[in-house]
């Protein structure tokens, strides 16, 4: 077993033993995370010894070869299996963690946040850098206008994804300072807020033209999550839209979407459909 961190004996006691407890409290004055993580993996390699031995308990033994020596090293490979399958992720010794970190009142030092994992291993999954960061800095806004419309966020994310290549494409201010309008809102007779004109593709009877519109500029993407969620859940004009996006059809929502008169071009569903596939895995793969 390693003897890396051994505070107060806590390798000889249970979880439970109110002694051991305030061994492990006052050890990790210093370092809470670095000494719960070690002492739940002497817990798991206790645990692990207790099931090996067990385990040859119940198998038969010759007797003739038995003696203490013989006994002496099985113990000692035991201990060595034991302490080999400690600490692997996802084992017994992350929920003692937990258990500990709940106890004592400090953050859970098996928790990772999204942004921490590193992007190559999201590029094994096809994730490019772009895509996944998009996904990280839109996630907060995009929930609160989930709650505020019943679109799922999923649904949300992906539309401005759609709506902007991801980022890459916003639409800006002249001075080249971003508008924050990631949903291509235009500027209606009725917004009395800031504007922005902007050269746009519409498509007339399926050809597609470019145009100068007004569109709608906004503080910041919070506030362009909030104008989204109150034009699509007060607009009558959309009202199956949002049934059909609470039902969690992403392509009956898209279709809602085109139907409805969102966007001109004939295609608007059918790609849109496709991002929020896209946005569903990589939200899976970032989890």
């Amino acid at each position: 077993m390693s003897s890396t961190f051994n505070p107060a004996g806590l390798n000889t006691g249970l979880a439970s033993d109110t002694r051991t407890l305030d061994a492990l409290k006052s050890a990790a004055a210093k370092d809470p995370k670095a000494s719960i993580k070690e002492t739940a993996k002497q817990f798991e390699s206790l645990f692990m010894q207790e099931v090996m031995k067990s385990m040859r308990a119940t198998t038969l033994s010759s007797g003739m070869l038995d003696n203490s020596a013989s006994q002496m090293g099985t113990e000692m490979l035991d201990q060595q299996f034991a302490t080999k399958l400690t600490g692997l992720p996802g084992g017994l010794s992350d929920a003692i963690q937990r258990q500990l970190a709940k106890q004592m009142g400090v953050t859970d030092p098996t928790a990772t946040k999204q942004s921490l994992q590193p992007l190559p291993s999201l590029s094994k999954r096809n994730v490019q850098s772009h895509v996944q960061s998009f996904i990280q800095s839109q996630e907060g806004a995009a929930r609160v206008a989930e709650q505020a419309s019943g679109i799922p966020s999923q649904f949300l994310l992906a539309q401005a994804a759609h709506e902007t290549g991801w980022g890459r494409h916003q639409i800006t201010n002249k001075d080249g300072t971003p508008s924050h309008n990631i949903f291509g809102i235009k500027a209606t007779a009725g917004w009395t807020g800031k504007t922005v004109d902007v050269q746009t593709t519409e498509y007339v009877d399926g050809k597609a033209q470019k145009v100068t519109a007004k569109f709608r500029a906004y503080d910041s993407y919070a506030d362009a999550y909030k104008d989204y969620a109150q034009l699509i859940g007060s607009n009558e004009r959309y009202a199956n839209v949002v049934a059909q996006a609470r039902s969690g059809n992403a392509a009956s929502f898209a279709q809602g979407l085109q139907k409805a008169g969102y966007a001109t071009d004939p295609q608007y569903a059918a790609k849109l459909a496709r991002v929020i596939d896209t946005t569903m895995r990589v939200q899976r793969a970032l989890a």
